[in-house]
C-alpha cells in the first residue's frame, strides 16, 4: 500500500490511498469518527475497478489530521490484534 498526499493544511489532509478498497477505507473512517476532534472524515471512490480510494480528514484545528489518522490506524492495529487471538481462543 501506498499514500500519496494529494492536499495539506493545518486542520486538513486529503490522501489517495494506492491499491485499497473499501474495506480499509471504511474501517478507518469509522474509526475517525470516534475522534473529537474530527469534524469531517470521509473517501471516495470513483470507480470501483479502476480507482483507488481519495480521505479527506478535517480537524477543528486542535489536532492535525495526520495525528487523528496515526491515532485512528493504531486503534484499529489493536482492534485486530484483540480480534485474532479471540479468534485462535475459539478455535482452540
Amino acid at each position: 500500500m501506498e499514500i500519496k498526499p494529494i492536499e495539506q493544511s493545518k486542520d486538513r489532509l486529503k490522501i489517495e490511498i494506492i491499491g485499497e478498497d473499501h474495506t480499509l477505507s471504511n474501517a478507518i473512517r469509522k474509526e475517525l469518527w470516534l475522534d473529537s476532534h474530527v469534524k469531517v472524515a470521509g473517501y471516495n471512490i470513483e470507480h470501483s475497478l479502476v480507482s483507488n480510494p481519495v480521505m479527506l480528514i478535517e480537524t477543528d484545528g486542535s489536532e492535525n489530521p495526520k495525528k487523528s489518522l496515526q491515532i485512528a490506524i493504531d486503534n484499529l492495529r489493536k482492534r485486530n490484534k484483540e480480534l485474532i487471538s479471540d479468534f485462535n481462543k475459539a478455535l482452540k
